[in-house]
């Protein structure tokens, strides 16, 4: 089948990718030309295990080609995935803006029937908007939207996760189809139909529901896990309080089958380009609607709570007054496998220790040029304090010297570090975990001060540590 796929970030990539990979003949357009020219000259804008050799093999086969061309993109595909960003406008609801100039653009340059697919993650009652807008420029241009130039708009919502993206999306849990129950909705369910075939060959996947459910599922799905998440933050500092462990409690909670373990991790709160905006965005559409979701509203306070509790720990255990300190940090992507830094919890918890006077040496596996273009941004208006950032090439890199480790992202290499080594860099051995990623007896037993979120403080071994401790 002849697919377009409008916006070449991450959705559109993983998307575009895919499709082309089980032998579709997909047109990726972007306005951006510098993105255009990265993919054509075999790089990748963005990190995404496995996506670069993806795009390799289909753009080697033929099947898969990327362009600024809007209008031969338009007259390229049958079906037209909608896959650009939404972001957050100023009340929190989503910035519809390039959605709907996609759109614009399908209706001026249509050349025949098309399904206009919102991949995109929007609010109830966008393809509506999008029905509109295309209505329109066909009208402008003298054409029956009900004739030849016939369309439908369906909700197709992505259900991907950051660092599985392209696992997620050639093995998905299930394919949620929105259409109108119409004659131009049952021509798009069958080509839908056919698009998706190959994904549904063990059983079937796909879910067809009407254009406003599947809208509101994506939001629900991932207000949800966003749910779980704060509500087990909001546990762990109740934990740290009364001297219970929150794995424990994870563990023992988890086991219930209508429970389940996923999305229980306590830490230093979610980020990324989903949750925080999804979850801003349905409350806002609550309050349109005359609604309150308190729930969702709670998440949100949660959450932004929990990115101060890692500080809070470092300024317990060395006071308000950093000036003279140095800090080794681990991780600066919101999760691992990926260099997305929206939202991202180290944004705030070295922008709170910079504020504070004290230096910052920050390690990732592959975020480090994203990061540096974000601190450069935020600290824009802070030179001195920038200037106390600095971005290492490895983690042992960021250790020697340092007052303390702080650890923010999940990365599987932080998981098992030479703990003698990071023990003898360390000015102290000090560590604050904002992921949990040891268990606090075996640190004690190391010679290592850790502070993790939730877990009990046990005291470390000062005879243990050796002369680390007395640099």
């Amino acid at each position: 089948m002849k697919i377009t796929i409008v916006g070449t970030g991450y959705v559109g990539l993983v998307t575009g990718a895919c499709l082309a990979e089980i032998g579709n003949d997909v047109f990726c357009v972007d306005v951006d030309p510098r993105k255009i020219e990265i993919l054509n000259n075999g790089g990748v804008p963005i990190h995404e295990p496995g996506l670069q050799e993806m795009l390799r093999r289909t753009r080697a086969a033929g099947r898969i080609q990327f362009s600024t061309d809007v209008k031969a993109s338009v007259e390229h595909g049958e079906i037209q995935f909608i896959a650009v960003g939404t972001p957050p406008d100023e009340d929190g609801s989503a910035d519809l803006q390039y959605v709907l100039a996609a759109a614009r653009n399908i209706g001026r340059y249509s050349n025949g029937f098309k399904v206009i697919v919102d991949k995109s993650t929007v609010p109830v009652g966008t393809a509506l908007q999008v029905r509109s807008v295309v209505e329109e420029e066909l009208r402008a241009r003298g054409l029956d939207a009900a004739g030849k130039h016939g369309f439908s708009v369906v909700s197709n919502p992505e259900f991907l996760k950051e660092g599985a993206a392209v696992d997620d999306f050639m093995r998905p849990d299930r394919i949620v189809i929105g259409l109108d129950d119409d004659a131009a909705g049952r021509i798009a369910r069958e080509k839908m139909k056919r698009l998706y075939t190959p994904f549904n060959r063990n059983h079937e996947r796909t879910l067809y529901m009407d254009v406003r459910s599947a809208e509101f599922t994506k939001y629900a799905a991932n207000a949800m896990l966003a749910t779980r998440i704060s509500f087990m933050n909001d546990l762990s500092n109740l934990a740290d309080t009364i001297g219970a462990d929150i794995e424990a409690v994870r563990r023992g909670i988890g086991s219930d089958p209508r429970i389940g373990y996923d999305f229980l991790y306590a830490g230093c709160g979610y980020g990324g380009s989903c949750f925080p905006k999804d979850v801003q965005a349905l409350i806002q559409t609550a309050r349109e609607n005359g609604h309150r979701l308190r729930i969702l509203e709670s998440v949100e306070e949660v959450n932004d709570a929990q990115k101060e509790v890692l500080v809070e720990k470092i300024t317990r255990r060395m006071g308000e007054d950093l000036r003279g300190r140095t800090f080794a940090v681990w991780g600066l992507a919101f999760k691992p496998n990926t260099d997305d830094m929206r939202e991202a919890s180290s944004r705030r918890v070295i922008e709170a220790l910079l504020e504070r006077g004290a230096t910052v040496r920050a390690y990732d596996p592959v975020a480090l040029d994203e990061a540096r273009r974000v601190f450069a941004l935020d600290l824009a208006e802070r030179p001195e304090d920038m200037k106390r950032l600095s971005f290492v090439r490895t983690q042992k890199d960021a250790l020697p010297g340092a007052d303390a480790l702080v650890i923010v992202t999940e990365w599987k290499e932080f998981k098992s570090p030479d703990f003698s080594h990071l023990r003898s860099e360390l000015k102290m051995p000090v560590v604050f975990d904002g992921r949990n990623l040891y268990e606090p007896e075996a640190m004690a037993e190391l010679g290592i001060d850790y502070y993790a979120i939730g877990r009990p403080h046990v005291e470390f071994d000062d005879a243990a540590a050796g002369n680390a401790s007395a640099k």
